[in-house]
Parts: C-alpha cells; structure tokens; sequence
C-alpha cells in the first residue's frame, strides 16, 4: 500500500544526498521515480538537485507536474503515466516550499493512484515556525521520519539558524536561499543562547 511519507531535517542533514540515493535505487531495480522540486528553490540552478556531498541529478518542477496531472486525472486508471513511463514513485526535494493545495494534489496519488510519494524537507524555519508545505505534510503524511543531524556540541540539532556577521539573525522574511554560507543547524539550547561556535 502506498504511502506519503515526510522526511524532514535541519539544515545540513544530508536531504538532498538521501533523495538522490532514493531515486538511484528505484532506478537499479528497473522503475521510474519522478524527481520534483518546488520552483522557489532556485540555488542548484533551474531543474536541478544538488547534495552538498556533490551528488546531482536533474528535476523538473513540481508546478508543471501537478498541472500535467490535472489534465490527465483519471483516478479509475490503475497507473499514472509521466513521459510516457509507469510512475513507480514521486520523489519531492525542498518540501517546505510547497503549498498546502500542492500536498494534498500529492496526497491524492497516494490514494487514487497507489504511487508512494516521499517528501524532503526542513520542518521549521530559522524562527522554528512551520513553514505552510512542512505544515501540511505533518497533518496528512502517512509517515514522518527525522532525517537526523548535529550541533556543533554533538547534540541533535533541530533548529535552522539563520545568521550574518558571525550572529544569529532573529528576524526578517520567512524565505531566504542560502546555504552554509547564511545558515546553520543548531541544538535548541545553543539556538536560543545565540552560539554559532563554542
């Protein structure tokens, strides 16, 4: 039975190099994965995922699949075909930014076409406020993993912190691309104490 999973971690928890281990693996047993990213995710280039390991391979947008889906929605077939090929799995990177609306339209493969959908993405912002995308997978997914990391303490680190000039920015717009250069994952206790180092 398929299901919609949620796998979310901190910033640098190795999400994108897990999507792209993901999709090989469908891919060596014979079967199609889609790979998808939300069109606000504009860092790696146009239609592409990049782990931070190196790990690449290129996506399309999840906008452009959705509407292909509603033109074709026929939830008495038994299959749902993209390209021409039986969709075996949707494999969706940076599932923060996608909307409530986008989930459910996920959701509904899950059910109507049996095609597991697997969703990576950050939980919270760099306020540890749920982004909208990240909202309505952890009310609807059939299954929510962490996707583990650590501070620089060596505890969990569960907070995406956002910093400029060597400090913990506490407040501006809810998103901003970046990357190691912009944040950090962070333990809760150092998040809150403001220690991006010891």
């Amino acid at each position: 039975m398929a299901k919609l999973y949620f796998r979310y971690g901190a910033m640098g928890s190795s999400k994108s190099a897990n999507i792209l281990m993901v999709r090989y693996n469908y891919e060596e047993r014979g079967q199609y994965a889609v790979l998808l990213k939300p069109r606000t995710d504009n860092r790696d280039g146009e239609q592409e995922i990049r782990s931070r390991m190196g790990l690449t391979a290129p996506a399309e947008y999840v906008d452009d699949f959705l509407k292909e889906i509603a033109e074709v929605w026929n939830p008495q077939s038994n299959e749902y075909r993209h390209h021409g090929k039986k969709v075996d799995a949707v494999l969706v990177d940076e599932a923060q930014f996608l909307s409530p609306e986008e989930v459910d339209t996920l959701s509904d493969l899950v059910d109507f076409y049996e095609i597991p959908v697997l969703c990576y993405g950050l939980r919270t912002d760099f306020l540890s406020h749920l982004f909208p995308g990240s909202r309505r997978l952890m009310e609807v997914a059939d299954i929510i993993e962490e996707v583990p990391t650590v501070c620089w303490c060596g505890k969990r680190a569960q907070c995406n912190t956002r910093y400029a000039d060597g400090k913990i920015v506490r407040e501006g717009q809810q998103i901003m691309l970046g990357s190691n250069e912009s944040y950090m994952a962070l333990c809760r206790k150092h998040y809150k104490e403001g220690k991006l180092w010891e």
